[in-house]
């Protein structure tokens, strides 16, 4: 530790579609929904993360809410760069006189560009960083699981996240073979969303589709314990008045049954990208899941159906990227990489 190391911060952000973490010393310090409320006519922010989601959908015309991500990149410049600069602000509400000079590590998806890659960077940089590393999420979901990914033996991990999946095979410290696409969280909820519209003529937000995928979702129309029917509430389509219909999960099941077949069919084609060598790793250690997608009852088990493969849930999965960013932080030049 240098003389003047109180001046440098050093951050891990799994700056998500969904949801923001940021670990410092170790500890999570900030999980928020990644979401700001701006104040259109004074172009101001007025809230950022779970105060910003509660406006969610409820706004009138003079405040808006943004989501700066979409399917895991930087879709709005400016707001990604508020929402970061004010997250980080959450880490330590007091004011200093010397502001530290902060050092981070972003965790990114697989598959974007070098665009897209620099976009995130800029962010982070634009928010107070004076050094910023970037990791690919499916390395940092497996170092979160508690994988050694330096040794040479193939480890295969789907991260589901909000916006995108990310499939991915992973051996010395890299990764061999990966695809990513953009089937995730988001894509359920639209989903579910669709199908209330089809099925009972009710129209329901953006956040009563998260509650329902929550409280009811499953992979299989068969599961063991299921969950009890969940009350919904929304607009009746035909007469415009509120009402309330119960669903169970395996209509929920049925209605998530086209996106959760895409993400099927990409684990499939990133098993037949490995070579052969690493599929007798995989064939012995199985797959693991990680992200919130991962948590919807029953995936692990049609995963494993379809690919004939041991599937594994990670211990606390909505958390394995952030944790995984974590300790990158700490092995700075071993896992992550600079773009220039």
């Amino acid at each position: 530790m240098g003389i003047f190391s109180f001046l440098t911060k050093e951050i891990a952000m799994d700056l998500g579609t969904s949801n923001t973490v940021i670990i410092h010393n170790d500890k999570v310090v900030v999980d928020e929904p990644s979401i700001v409320a701006i104040d259109r006519q004074a172009g101001k922010i007025i809230a950022v993360g779970k105060k910003a989601m509660m406006m969610h959908g409820k706004t009138h015309e003079n405040i808006k809410t943004i989501r700066p991500l979409r399917d895991g990149v930087i879709a709005d410049f400016q707001a990604a760069e508020f929402m970061i600069r004010e997250m980080i602000k959450m880490i330590s509400p007091k004011k200093s006189l010397f502001p530290p000079s902060l050092k981070m590590v972003v965790c990114i998806p697989s598959g974007i560009t070098e665009v897209e890659e620099r976009a995130v960077r800029d962010s982070a940089e634009q928010a107070g960083a004076k050094e910023v590393r970037l990791i690919h999420e499916p390395m940092a979901a497996a170092i979160g699981i508690g994988i050694d990914v330096l040794e040479p033996i193939g480890n295969m991990v789907i991260d589901i996240g909000g916006g995108t999946s990310e499939i991915a095979v992973i051996a010395l410290g890299g990764i061999v073979c990966n695809k990513s696409i953009r089937v995730a969280g988001d894509e359920f909820n639209d989903d579910i969303e669709e199908y209330m519209r089809k099925q009972h003529n009710i129209h329901i937000g953006e956040r009563t589709a998260e509650r329902i995928k929550i409280e009811v979702g499953a992979a299989l129309s068969e599961i063991d314990n299921p969950p009890p029917d969940y009350a919904v509430h929304g607009r009746d389509m035909l007469t415009g008045i509120p009402k309330e219909i119960m669903v169970n999960y395996a209509e929920i099941a049925h209605a998530l049954d086209k996106s959760i077949s895409k993400i099927e069919a990409a684990v499939l084609n990133a098993l037949e990208m490995t070579p052969p060598e690493l599929s007798a790793d995989i064939f012995r250690t199985g797959i693991y899941l990680a992200g919130g997608g991962s948590m919807l009852r029953g995936l692990d088990k049609r995963i494993s159906l379809k690919t004939k493969l041991q599937t594994h849930i990670a211990e606390d999965p909505l958390r394995a990227v952030a944790r995984g960013t974590g300790i990158a932080l700490k092995n700075f030049d071993k896992f992550t990489f600079l773009i220039k």
